[in-house]
């Protein structure tokens, strides 16, 4: 009786065992997903495409390693300590194992880890530093809460554009950053480190893209209510297609653009109405205090990122911006009608060189 029960209940066993065995397994994909997940896309630092990059996460890999070498040590010697043993010493002998542990784990160990880490850091911070012979040199202001983008040295005049950063690809730029109004953070993390933007002051970073590519870049440093919708669309691309990039956003060809696309006279009259005292559109308005719109229908994104610039997309920002992004410093529109906003962002949408 007794062998034929164990026979019925040996299948249920074998059941249990094996959703426990399949919840396990499951639980494994899942921590193993969980943790590459951030290994790659267009803001991972452990997906390099340029040399200062490659060095931070060369850097964070040997320091990720390093403290699970030590973590695992120090976890063992704990647990150690634990077991039960028959240890006598003298306290001549208990202040001699104490002075060890005081000397290597706690002068040797950190002095060693900090003299590696600066050994491997200050030569890769070094080559983000712009000294030496400049390189092409691109300017970046952080606002609430978005991103002006400047070329000061471009053939035919200063470029101004926002939002959108487009680089050369395979040659060392020096951006010029500084904030506006509070400090912000410019930080691309597939081509290398982090700073601030102050107001007031101008700091410099080194970078190079190795490949054409889209990265996306993000405000690092908490400056406000839209800190989280704050992002840069970053574009690298070969010398020639940047030079002919640079050449359509020359004042005088936006300015052509701007009025062979104005046959909508009530479109522009309600832009220089509502719109042109803070908005610069070449050949139209010269407002400074938002971002520039003069090639607004080129961008990728609207709003520092907020939403995709599809058909219809400026006439649902003007009409729920302050819902899309939240604190944002434009005036609400609601004393415009519908049609009129629609007008508008379809005369924007043709802003485009």
């Amino acid at each position: 009786m007794r062998e034929r029960n164990s026979n019925i209940a040996s299948p249920n066993i074998q059941r249990v065992t094996g959703r426990r065995v399949n919840r396990i397994a499951i639980l494994a994909v899942l921590g193993l997903a969980l943790l590459t997940a951030g290994c790659a896309g267009d803001k991972s630092i452990l997906d390099p495409a340029g040399q200062a990059a490659r060095d931070v996460a060369l850097i964070w890999w040997i320091m990720l390693t390093f403290s699970t070498v030590v973590l695992a040590v120090i976890t063992g010697l704990w647990l150690f300590a634990f077991k039960p043993r028959d240890v006598t010493r003298t306290p001549s002998q208990e202040r001699k194992v104490a002075r060890h542990w005081i000397l290597g784990g706690g002068i040797l160990l950190p002095v060693a880890s900090i003299v590696a880490l600066l050994a491997f850091g200050v030569p890769a911070g070094q080559r983000m530093l712009a000294i030496g012979e400049p390189g092409e040199v691109i300017e970046v202001i952080g606002h609430q809460w978005w991103f002006e983008v400047r070329y000061p040295n471009a053939e035919g005049g200063e470029v101004v554009t926002a939002n959108h950063l487009v680089m050369p690809v395979g040659e060392p730029v020096d951006f010029h950053v500084t904030g506006a109004d509070v400090i912000h953070g410019f930080w691309i993390p597939r081509l290398g480190g982090k700073v601030d933007m102050i107001p007031g002051r101008e700091n410099r970073i080194r970078l190079q893209a190795d490949i054409p590519a889209v990265f996306g870049a993000q405000c690092a440093e908490l400056c406000g209510i839209g800190h989280a919708h704050m992002h840069l669309f970053v574009e690298a691309l070969p010398r020639e297609e940047y030079d002919a990039w640079l050449a359509e956003r020359q004042q005088d060809a936006l300015a052509a653009a701007a009025t062979a696309n104005a046959a909508d006279d009530e479109a522009r009259s309600a832009f220089m109405t509502h719109c042109a005292s803070c908005h610069t559109v070449a050949g139209v308005s010269g407002g400074t205090l938002g971002p520039d719109l003069s090639d607004v229908g080129s961008r990728a994104t609207l709003g520092a990122g907020v939403m995709a610039m599809d058909d219809g997309a400026i006439s649902q920002w003007l009409q729920h911006h302050q819902t899309l992004k939240p604190g944002n410093l434009m005036p609400s529109h609601d004393d415009i009608d519908t049609d009129t906003l629609d007008s508008l962002g379809a005369w924007l949408e043709t802003l485009n060189p």
